[in-house]
């Protein structure tokens, strides 16, 4: 399979690129800096600006699915990092629409998802104190789900993983939620960034969700 996946380089997309070609697909990585990444079979580099649609538009063209893993910055004292994130996926979604592309899987975060009482996780006391800094950057993660859920024209999937996505270990098994975030039995939400890029490419590979939200944790 042809896959365009934006944000190449970065702590999700770089997950996202080795999950991908060793599963044998062709990727075309748009990235800010294409010196981050090495010469591999399967594998073209372009630099991108993902607020220039036009050019990005051209980039999508011809793939058969986009990905995105854009995130300006994790964590930023400026103070215009939502409105960036905002911006960057507005872009991507009118990019990938002109592109006529019609799959779009998006990397999520679990702050739209639900607690047990109801509140969205962002918004509930359950959200964790060091991820404060963060929070501008959630926001605007936020804020893809909400912009997806008004496309009709894409085949759009917001892929959220647990609270806690950190480098581990890849052992392919992981539970699937849909609007609630999932908690094992220890109580705690977590996923590594590896099997979170195994649960995108198996729902690349073998569809489940269409325009919708869903969740992936142990």
């Amino acid at each position: 399979m042809k896959i365009a996946l934006i944000g190449a380089s970065g702590y999700v997309g770089s997950r996202l690129l080795a999950e991908a070609l060793q599963r044998g697909h062709q990727v075309t990585a748009l990235v800010r800096h294409p010196e981050k990444l090495k010469t591999e079979p399967h594998l073209k580099v372009r630099k991108s600006d993902v607020l220039d649609v036009n050019e990005l538009a051209s980039a999508l063209a011809g793939h058969d699915v986009v990905i995105s893993a854009f995130n300006p910055q994790r964590q930023s004292l400026d103070s215009d990092i939502y409105e960036r994130h905002v911006a960057g996926h507005k872009a991507i979604i009118a990019a990938v629409k002109k592109s006529g592309v019609k799959r779009f899987l998006a990397v999520g975060g679990a702050a739209s998802l639900k607690t047990a009482s109801g509140i969205e996780f962002l918004d509930s006391p359950e959200f964790p104190v060091d991820y404060e800094a963060y929070k501008p950057g959630i926001r605007g993660t936020r804020a893809l789900y909400y912009l997806l859920k008004e496309e009709a024209d894409l085949d759009w999937v917001f892929l959220a993983p647990s609270v806690r996505v950190l480098p581990g270990v890849r052992t392919g098994s992981y539970r699937v939620g849909k609007d609630h975030v999932l908690y094992d039995a220890q109580g705690t939400s977590s996923i590594s960034l590896e099997d979170y890029a195994v649960a995108m490419l198996d729902e690349l590979d073998h569809p489940k969700h269409h325009r919708e939200r869903f969740t992936v944790g142990y």
